[in-house]
């Protein structure tokens, strides 16, 4: 938008209030290499499955407390009766099979680890270390799923992951900065993007 002359610039439409305006201008798609941090995005973004991203965002700090800060190898160790527990706690999505998957996804999550050094180190391996720019017009609409989130979502099952579909393998790249996906017109947008660091 223009006035008097000057270039006026909004947020991308889908952050009209909070807590999505806090979560867009501070997070999203800025590129993410803490393990911890990439474990809580995937973690919500597969409970936000069939929900809106605003009621997972206004549970967030719920979830942190229920799982542990989102320390996979805590997480990891959840038997049958903490799932119990966590099924009737209000804080969260009291989904069973949502939160079982979190539980069996930090074990994969922790094999990954194992193997790649740090999970970061594996998700960024499918971009070369370069996040995904893209400034698609205003009216044009952003994908739900592409060829990359496809063959990171078929990887991420191979390991036993678990709600980790196209979906939300593309949700959990433009939260993590893999994809950013600001509009031209979002203030945003002229923030640049840059690798996470070693």
């Amino acid at each position: 938008m223009r006035v008097n002359g000057t270039v006026i610039r909004g947020r991308c439409s889908w952050a009209t209030r909070e807590p999505s305006i806090t979560y867009h201008d501070a997070e999203w798609g800025v590129p993410q290499n803490a393990d911890a941090a990439l474990f809580e995005l995937l973690t919500l973004e597969g409970a936000q499955a069939g929900l809106s991203w605003e009621t997972i965002l206004k549970k967030r700090a719920g979830y942190r407390t229920a799982f542990a800060g989102f320390d996979p190898r805590a997480v990891a160790g959840f038997d049958d009766a903490r799932i119990d527990a966590l099924v009737a706690n209000p804080q969260i999505v009291r989904h069973r099979g949502k939160i079982a998957s979190t539980v069996s996804n930090a074990i994969a999550f922790l094999a990954v680890r194992e193997q790649w050094g740090s999970f970061a180190a594996y998700l960024w391996n499918f971009v070369d270390g370069v996040p995904i720019v893209t400034r698609r017009p205003e009216g044009e609409p952003l994908p739900s799923r592409t060829a990359l989130s496809d063959t990171i979502s078929a990887d991420l099952r191979t390991r036993g992951f678990r709600f980790v579909g196209s979906t939300i393998v593309y949700a959990f790249l433009q939260a993590s900065g893999i994809v950013d996906d600001h509009r031209p017109t979002c203030f945003r947008a002229d923030r640049g993007s840059a690798a996470p660091l070693p």
